[in-house]
């Protein structure tokens, strides 16, 4: 049996009295799409930023290709690193360089790769998503956001990682634009062979992209299963939220 990409056993982390992992056990094998589904402040994003070692876990194993990671010295973590690639939530584009600099950025900054042969792997990221050599000059700020949200992929897949992490990739765009993303998202992720862990509350996306999905809820994995099965979990708090309804298991605390 092959080793997963990516390996959780029983992860928690808490900060003070609040515990927001408890007990994650979850495995991602090589070249599959986990999309992790659950409401704000379910934990979605300290799981991925443990997994990078934003964040230390308080207890538990977390495992890249067999390799513990957990308590790696700095020099040890920054060549794991270099597997990952990233879309933040907000594109997180650098205001202060042009769009192919941004795109760029990693391979200048951490493969210490000369300028022009940064230039020319960023312009081929660009291609693969849908822009042109014209927008490689402009500055984020001069793009729609359906194009920043396209750079960011484009930076995300430069270094082409082997394991990707997308936060939130369709927040703020339009129903049409979104669904450009996850396409993209997914051909490019098909033609790296990446591994890839999603978070997102947009099903339409979650559905697009996922061989797998994962729901948290108060800090626990309450449903892990194939993708086409969600619709038949048989778990009440993963129904309500797919279907966003008001009436269920999950209550908002809503003051009166």
């Amino acid at each position: 049996m092959s080793t997963p990409k990516i390996q959780l056993n029983d992860v928690h982390k808490a900060f003070g009295p609040k515990t927001v992992l408890d007990g994650i056990t979850v495995d991602v094998p090589a070249g599959h799409s986990l999309v992790v589904i659950g409401g704000s402040g379910s934990g979605k994003s300290v799981l991925l930023k443990c997994i990078l070692g934003l964040i230390r876990p308080d207890s538990g194993s977390i495992r890249i290709d067999g390799e513990e990671v957990v308590g790696l010295p700095q020099r040890e973590r920054e060549r794991v690193l270099r597997k990952f690639g990233m879309l933040f939530q907000g594109g997180a584009l650098f205001d202060s360089l042009k769009v192919w600099q941004n795109v760029a950025f990693g391979l200048i900054q951490g493969q210490r790769m000369a300028h022009n042969a940064a230039r020319d792997k960023a312009m081929e990221k660009l291609a693969a998503v849908g822009l042109g050599s014209d927008v490689a000059e402009l500055w984020p700020a001069e793009l729609s956001g359906g194009m920043q949200k396209r750079v960011a992929l484009a930076r995300a897949i430069a270094s082409e990682p082997e394991i990707i992490f997308f936060d939130e990739p369709t927040t703020g765009l339009d129903p049409i634009m979104a669904d450009v993303i996850n396409d993209l998202i997914v051909n490019c992720v098909k033609q790296l062979g990446a591994t890839t862990i999603s978070i997102t509350h947009d099903m339409h996306s979650a559905r697009k992209i996922a061989d797998r999905m994962a729901m948290l809820y108060k800090g626990r994995m309450i449903w892990v299963g194939q993708a086409a099965d969600i619709d038949s979990s048989g778990n009440a708090y993963v129904d309500q939220f797919i279907h966003g309804r008001a009436e269920g298991p999950i209550t908002m605390d809503l003051r009166r």
